[in-house]
């Protein structure tokens, strides 16, 4: 058992994962922005939603669930992560949608749609963090996208056809690119991300604020969801200067102050199983060291 560890139940990813570590960073609000806005353009998809829930009125709390959602399946134990994955499962299976182009009618857990959900997720997750300057091998990358096939089986995907690593997740998105478009549910979308309603006196701190971590989000788009959206791309350099500024700026809030955010599922889990299992950094580069040591061994 690893220092500072007791024998709780670690849930369904463990302290050794590098989910463990990397959803824990502060980076993952915006890349969870970024998820937004990519799925909005899977047509189906983003229809799904607006068909089917109060996104208009109740678009923060949408965004506040997924956020809880992620946290319990991976700081939570085994039996809240399965709970909250039967309950997304029992949601999606009473609904459907209308195709747009066509009019057919398809169930919600379609295996296409939620395939599409997690590898945007997932992409948007991945892609944040790393570039903002997260310290991500390639083999923890790969791990990371492995290691989330298990939140596509508890949204109802067999993980069998879920890309297991980085270069099979890019090529899910070169197959599905042809079916992507900007519809007016995908506007809708785009129209609530970069101006939330917000009461009158916080309209200029929406801009302030909001305003730029949504700006942020969207630029760290790939280039054809620029333009599928109908803006010009920004120049991926200054993307990438502004996405490691904010990471940095976000990286100095004390962990445990940005922990004591409800619903508080890391703060839980640290202690359930103990102090040597807080998510850091230095965790990771000491796994990468070990895994780059048993490589070095294996070598002829």
């Amino acid at each position: 058992m690893a220092r500072g560890r007791t024998a709780g139940d670690p849930g369904l990813y463990g302290p050794d994962s590098v989910t463990w570590q990397t959803h824990g960073d502060p980076m993952m609000w915006i890349a969870g922005i970024r998820a937004l806005y990519l799925q909005a353009l899977h047509p189906l998809a983003v229809r799904g939603v607006t068909q089917n829930s109060d996104f208009r009125q109740d678009a923060w709390g949408r965004l506040l669930r997924t956020a809880r959602f992620v946290a319990t399946i991976t700081y939570g134990t085994t039996e809240e992560a399965e709970r909250a994955g039967a309950r997304v499962r029992g949601i999606h299976r009473r609904l459907t949608v209308t195709d747009p182009g066509t009019g057919a009618r398809h169930r919600v857990d379609d295996p296409d749609l939620l395939l599409w959900v997690h590898c945007a997720e997932i992409d948007s997750y991945l892609h944040v963090v790393r570039r903002s300057g997260f310290p991500l091998t390639d083999a923890q990358a790969d791990a990371y996208v492995a290691e989330n096939r298990e939140s596509a089986r508890l949204v109802g995907l067999d993980p069998a056809r879920v890309p297991a690593d980085t270069a099979r997740l890019a090529a899910y998105f070169k197959e599905v690119r042809p079916a992507l478009a900007h519809t007016p549910e995908a506007g809708e979308v785009d129209a609530f991300l970069r101006r939330p309603p917000v009461h009158p006196l916080l309209v200029p701190a929406r801009a302030a604020l909001w305003g730029r971590v949504a700006a942020l989000a969207y630029a760290a788009l790939p280039p054809y969801a620029h333009e599928l959206y109908g803006r010009p791309a920004p120049d991926p350099d200054v993307v990438t200067r502004r996405l490691r500024a904010a990471g940095r700026a976000l990286r100095r809030i004390p962990p445990t102050l940005r922990w004591q955010l409800p619903p508080k599922h890391i703060l839980r889990a640290v202690e359930r199983l103990g102090p040597g299992t807080r998510p850091s950094v230095y965790t990771l580069r000491h796994n990468a060291a070990i895994l780059d040591n048993r490589d070095a061994s294996r070598a002829p």
